[in-house]
């Protein structure tokens, strides 16, 4: 070998041994081996920042956006709702998200279904009272098995088929892929749903703040429109759209007239329900519902930034004594009072008649330009910022149709995949699916450096001639092994380079290889060739390979060795089972 070349798999050995030890975080580890690797001259000081503008980098940014305009409709809530409304235990919720984002990733992107099928996890893990860390690696994991299971479903197998063609004249067809790929597909759902402890419970690396406010006892106000589905439902079954969170503590009639809130009453049209939960809670019954925050009034200019904001009301507050009505909030300051909270305190009066008490905590609506000067007027101190949706206005089912269209674009081949998520993504803003000020913080800064630090240090590999070394020891190990053992090894080879070239260069790289020592030995090539496609899409082992498992990092808060505790024995799993299918199906 080079010096060159010894210095590139330095480097890159040096840099996994940081990632797995933990000391520094992931992005702080990449950007020392970008510039170690410039230092010693592997990497060319312009080539450096050409991570940056790199087709992965743009996915996974685009698709965190996207997954959180879905997550923010609250579409999906419903779907969860109706679709598995008795799924408690974590297991059985696991292997639903599982068994459908593999069956998704079958026929469209994989990385589609996964930014599909997150806020679902989300929302179940709130349910179950769980880490969503339970559910995203493994989702991730269902994702790249599934899309081993057609031609369509992950890039190594269309590059696969490509060079098959070029090869034989005869590319791989849709299907080629499915009796392989479903046999894994199975094998590694069903080890996903018996296996999933292996994987340690992360807290998600951006909530500790906001899970550290725990306020839970917020009280609104919602008028029953007369078109609202809850028209003729039970006190019980609205109360169940806030998942136990939330309750039902006093109706009043349309005259003025007040019941009791029995489980089993009839809501009608036109009464005003007082509510008391948490703040999904209540926005779920809300949105869910289609209920109306009666004391909310509609902001005349389109132009304001409407935004929520909770503040706790100070001790020399002008809003001590007095209640929202007296103050005439909207009409004085154009802001809507959506709830109160007040320790040990469980309202029965309307939300306008409440009269505040200094420690009450109120959450109000309106021009994000004007709330903190009103606040700072009335001596109210404003909570650390939350990712809080009551109140807030949403476009329901649009970001779901801007998903399905972005990814029926890349399966008809309009548009590439960078391209439809990142418009998928503008989209979302344009429509005020995610409001622009919070466009930044879905964002996780740390991946995206990372992903943009590693992409110039792993091309090092085939720029100085690595990957030759790599493909000769190949070829010289594989001559002397029997048809199962030579699979078996170029399989792995696949799945051991992937996580430094990604998926598709690996493909390129390691094909013609595989076909080359195969035809070399006197066997067929597809066998060979497939099980390059099925090693390349099979990145189990770390965060790096596969924008899925990127994806889940930062929502995860996975660190970079957790990916192994479960990833490990799946891979094992893999080659066990598609070293025999592949012999079994392709003839070598």
């Amino acid at each position: 070998m080079t010096t060159q070349q010894i210095l590139a798999f330095g480097i890159i050995f040096f840099m996994m041994v940081a990632f797995v030890w933990g000391r520094w975080r992931y992005d702080l580890v990449a950007v020392g081996a970008l510039l170690a690797a410039v230092a010693v001259g592997i990497v060319a000081p312009e080539d450096a920042f050409s991570g940056l503008s790199d087709d992965i980098v743009v996915i996974v940014g685009s698709a965190l956006v996207v997954s959180a305009a879905v997550a923010r409709s609250g579409v999906m809530e419903v779907a969860v709702r109706r679709l598995a409304p008795n799924l408690r235990t974590p297991r059985s919720q696991l292997i639903i998200l599982v068994l459908t984002v593999t069956l998704l990733s079958a026929f469209i992107k994989n990385i589609g279904a996964l930014a599909i099928m997150m806020p679902i996890a989300f929302q179940m893990a709130r349910k179950s009272g769980v880490s969503p860390s339970l559910f995203l690696m493994p989702m991730s994991f269902g994702a790249l098995l599934g899309g081993l299971m057609t031609q369509i479903g992950t890039s190594p197998n269309v590059i696969v088929s490509r060079v098959r063609e070029d090869l034989t004249g005869t590319p791989f067809t849709m299907f080629d892929f499915t009796p392989v790929g479903a046999s894994l597909a199975l094998v590694g759902v069903v080890f996903l749903a018996l296996c999933y402890r292996l994987l340690p419970e992360r807290a998600q690396a951006k909530s500790s703040l906001d899970q550290a406010i725990a306020i839970k006892n917020y009280t609104t106000e919602v008028r029953v429109p007369a078109d609202s589905p809850s028209v003729g439902e039970t006190v019980g079954s609205v109360q169940r759209l806030g998942g136990g969170q939330a309750m039902i503590t006093g109706i009043i009639a349309p005259n003025g007239k007040r019941r009791l809130p029995l489980p089993d009453s009839m809501i009608q049209a036109g009464e005003l329900l007082i509510v008391e939960g948490e703040p999904e809670a209540l926005d779920r019954i809300v949105s869910q519902g289609k209920l109306a925050f009666s004391e909310r009034r509609d902001q005349a200019a389109s132009s304001m930034e409407l935004g929520v904001v909770e503040a706790v009301v100070g001790d020399s507050s002008s809003l001590v004594g007095r209640t929202a009505r007296e103050l005439a909030l909207f009409d004085a300051a154009g802001l809507n009072l959506l709830a109160v909270s007040r320790r040990d305190k469980r309202f029965t009066e309307r939300l306008g008649e409440i009269r505040f008490r200094i420690g009450d905590i109120i959450v109000l609506q309106g021009d994000l330009d004007v709330l903190p000067e009103r606040l700072r007027e009335w001596d109210c101190l404003p909570l650390v910022e939350r990712n809080l949706t009551i109140g807030s206005i949403r476009n329901g089912i649009i970001p779901v149709l801007i998903l399905i269209l972005a990814m029926g674009s890349t399966a008809l081949g309009v548009v590439s995949v960078p391209i439809a998520f990142f418009a998928a993504a503008v989209l979302m803003v344009a429509t005020r699916t995610v409001p622009l000020r919070d466009v930044y913080s879905h964002i996780d800064a740390p991946i995206l450096i990372m992903l943009a630090a590693l992409i110039p240090v792993s091309d090092s590999l085939r720029t100085t001639g690595a990957t030759d070394v790599i493909a000769n020891w190949l070829s010289a190990t594989a001559s002397v092994l029997p048809a199962y053992g030579a699979l078996a090894l170029i399989l792995v080879a696949a799945m051991a380079v992937t996580p430094f070239l990604n998926n598709a260069a690996t493909v390129l790289v390691m094909a013609p290889i595989a076909a080359t020592f195969a035809t070399d030995l006197g066997y067929q090539p597809e066998a060979f060739l497939m099980a390059v496609a099925i090693g390349a899409g099979s990145d189990f082992l770390t965060p790096i390979g596969h924008q899925c498992n990127t994806l889940v990092m930062g929502p995860g808060g996975y660190r970079f060795g957790d990916y192994w505790r479960l990833g490990l024995p799946l891979s094992l799993l893999v080659v066990l089972v598609a070293v025999p299918m592949l012999m079994l199906v392709w003839s070598v």
